[in-house]
């Protein structure tokens, strides 16, 4: 067998296979005995028919195709790892040449995991925040503490801050109500910016009964396309206005909250909290700045395949948010001022970061020899188990080799971006 590797991209190449006589001999005769299996011959039971008996009643093109396709079969993975090329998937076979018992020549085309160069992982250039709490974020926590305790009575006057206004809402764009932007009995607090600027002061000085429109426009910066930036109509009616009086925010209050004598030791207590919040998010946007820093100063081609692979699952995801909320997936898109073009357009630089990002951590894991015990996968699954519980198809999975090839691919790919954490801190 000779091979002749033509690049088509960083991350396809084309194999030329080229087979001789001795190539197709082995082939020739396993087709035979496969054939052999399927005819009927007079004297001879179906299946026990010999090869040699069998050759004079088999048509000679279906054993010549038979032959040629367990040719290539037989050849091609051989070939590819002759190359040094690992196909990430199937590949293409196109049969150009066929010389019964003589020769056989055929190029197989696929994407492969292609060549990583990686920068000086070590001098990304990235510095992880500080992790801070202030004043102003341990007295929010303590408002909405003793928001949960607070007392509320109905009362007969116009509306103001502080107040929880019980209300009926329609919101509409150019005449048309809009997805999400209408509600019956909703109580919102006046002054807690649950709403975009401007709604909850519109009901300030407001009384039960009123029926009244809050021309807003919608922050530029909105999650929603479709309405950011956009000037809206809120048909309102203010049906109830509850008075909301507040405990004092003091030892009592803390007694109230949990095991704590005083209002001291229940700052205390939140303060840990938010910065134990704060650490986990600001580590965790950390490892990807890192990540993203190092593809971007890296080679790392992206292979079709595995940036279709990751569109299919972020479609996958936003499906099934959808259906949780009775919707189709062009529904969910629509409802958020999305075109089907513009998404595609968006997941597929998500997708092809995320492939980028994978390559080069199992690059980085590669050279820098980093691996995980089989009594660390074993861990890890006695772990999920006490999450799945007593759930039969969940536990059943984690006996599954590709389940657990899965979880040591996911553990070399933490302890990577731990590693590569601590070279950059």
């Amino acid at each position: 067998m000779k091979t002749k590797v033509k690049k088509i991209s960083d991350s396809r190449v084309e194999i030329t296979v080229t087979l001789d006589s001795k190539d197709l001999k082995p082939a020739r005769e396993e087709a035979l005995k496969k054939l052999a299996k399927e005819i009927k011959v007079e004297g001879f039971r179906k299946g026990k028919v010999p090869a040699e008996v069998a050759a004079k009643f088999i048509p000679e093109n279906d054993l010549n195709a038979e032959t040629i396709d367990l040719a290539v079969r037989t050849t091609v993975m051989d070939a590819f790892k002759e190359a040094s090329k690992s196909p990430l998937a199937v590949p293409s076979i196109n049969v150009t040449k066929y010389v019964p018992g003589e020769s056989a020549e055929y190029t197989a085309t696929a994407d492969i995991i292609p060549e990583v160069k990686l920068s000086d992982y070590k001098k990304l250039g990235v510095k992880k925040p500080e992790t801070k709490v202030a004043a102003k974020d341990i007295d929010e926590v303590l408002s909405n503490l003793a928001g949960s305790f607070a007392d509320k009575k109905v009362v007969k006057r116009a509306a103001k801050l502080g107040d929880e206004a019980v209300i009926d809402f329609v919101g509409k764009k150019d005449g048309e109500a809009f997805q999400g932007g209408s509600a019956k009995d909703y109580k919102l607090v006046l002054g807690s910016k649950t709403f975009i600027p401007g709604f909850e002061e519109g009901i300030v000085g407001h009384e039960v009964g009123d029926k009244f429109d809050l021309k807003l426009t919608f922050p530029k910066d909105y999650g929603v396309k479709d309405l950011a930036g956009a000037k809206v109509v809120f048909e309102t009616l203010l049906k109830q206005v509850n008075e909301v009086t507040k405990p004092a925010i003091d030892d009592e209050l803390a007694k109230k909250c949990g095991p704590f004598k005083t209002l001291q030791e229940l700052k205390e207590d939140i303060k840990k909290n938010l910065e134990a919040q704060n650490e986990h998010r600001i580590s965790e946007k950390f490892k990807d700045d890192l990540v993203q820093a190092l593809v971007k100063k890296s080679s790392v081609p992206a292979p079709e395949i595995l940036i279709d692979d990751q569109m299919r699952m972020i479609r996958d995801d936003i499906s099934r948010n959808a259906t949780a909320q009775g919707m189709k997936f062009e529904d969910f898109l629509k409802a958020n001022g999305e075109t089907m073009e513009h998404w595609e357009k968006e997941a597929r630089k998500i997708a092809e970061m995320r492939v980028k990002g994978s390559l080069a951590l199992q690059t980085l894991a590669v050279e820098n020899k980093i691996s995980v015990s089989d009594a660390e996968v074993e861990a890890k699954i006695n772990e999920l188990k006490d999450v799945y519980g007593k759930t039969p198809e969940a536990l059943k999975s984690l006996k599954d080799p590709n389940v657990k090839m899965d979880i040591r691919n996911r553990l070399i790919i933490e302890k990577t971006l731990d590693f590569l954490v601590k070279a950059n801190s």
